[in-house]
């Protein structure tokens, strides 16, 4: 079975995985979601402040690894609120094969910045996958 399949997931909008397009005039990129829009994997490898997080179920999350079946990500928390132990990226890595068998996900624990301020990444991962979302009925 492959990691992917083992991630607990949500369904969510389509529009919200797109990838977008770059554009040469405006030099940014266009269209995009803005789950996709959220990956960091590379900015939190080298210690820089992530890119603007989602919102899904009133929680911030923020993107590890996108891929044809959805995309990866970790929910972020106040560091007085996550119940482990916080820590960079590099001590994270120092933890070798332990970090990347750990249950709760290799991003657990890990101290991110985001808009000046400190936020905890909590596992585990969740997948986010393209489909109709659950609407909750009205009446």
């Amino acid at each position: 079975m492959s990691i992917e399949m083992a991630l607990r997931s949500h369904t969510v909008e389509p529009s919200r995985l797109v990838y977008g397009a770059w554009c040469h005039a405006s030099e940014k990129q266009i269209g995009e979601g803005d789950i996709c829009a959220s990956y960091s994997a590379d900015r939190i490898g080298m210690g820089q402040p992530i890119r603007k997080p989602f919102r899904y179920a009133g929680e911030l999350w923020v993107c590890v690894g996108t891929g044809p079946s959805g995309a990866e990500a970790y929910r972020l928390v106040h560091p007085s609120l996550y119940g482990g132990i916080a820590r960079s990226y590099h001590d994270r890595c120092r933890d070798g094969d332990r970090a990347r068998g750990d249950p709760a996900g290799f991003y657990d624990g890990i101290i991110v910045r985001h808009a000046g301020r400190e936020l905890v990444m909590a596992g585990p991962p969740v997948m986010f996958v393209a489909g109709e979302e659950a609407q909750l009925s009205l009446f």
